[in-house]
């Protein structure tokens, strides 16, 4: 049975330390100008459908792929502390589906720790996640948005 204090099993995690102020990672992440830049696979465009950033507001992107399908990521803003926290309900669609995403940015001088924590609906899909790529995929995104960051700084 899944229940809220199962929550640790059905969360997958990542930190990086992106190279970076805060406020900078921060506009990265939130900003339609930036996310186009770095979002999604590599070698694929991405494309801002909706971005209405705040609380109870929708985002959608859609990315498209080189054989000319698209796939579409969205979700609902639930929680925004400018420079420090964000938490959207998430669907990458076809490849994830149903999942919470929280961030935490931490501010090390001229570094950015990001926490990034995926919570699944059940122990079961978390698990099949992170056995489909999860942590590759994840990885790619924040190599994308370093290599970004050091590119525009």
């Amino acid at each position: 049975m899944e229940t809220k204090e199962n929550t640790s099993e059905r969360t997958l995690s990542i930190t990086k330390t992106m190279p970076a102020p805060v406020q900078s990672v921060w506009e990265y992440w939130t900003k339609p100008e930036h996310i186009v830049k770095w979002w999604g696979p590599e070698g694929m465009k991405t494309n801002i459908v909706k971005h209405d950033f705040n609380i109870g507001g929708g985002w959608r992107f859609t990315v498209e792929k080189p054989d000319g399908n698209t796939f579409v990521s969205d979700g609902t803003y639930a929680d925004i502390v400018p420079n420090k926290k964000l938490v959207t309900s998430a669907d990458f669609k076809p490849m994830t589906i149903g999942v919470v995403l929280k961030l935490l940015f931490e501010e090390d001088g001229s570094k950015t720790h990001v926490k990034l924590h995926i919570l699944h609906p059940t122990v079961a899909y978390c698990q099949q996640q992170k056995g489909e790529g999860f942590y590759k995929g994840w990885d790619a995104a924040f190599d994308r948005l370093e290599r970004y960051l050091t590119s525009e700084g």
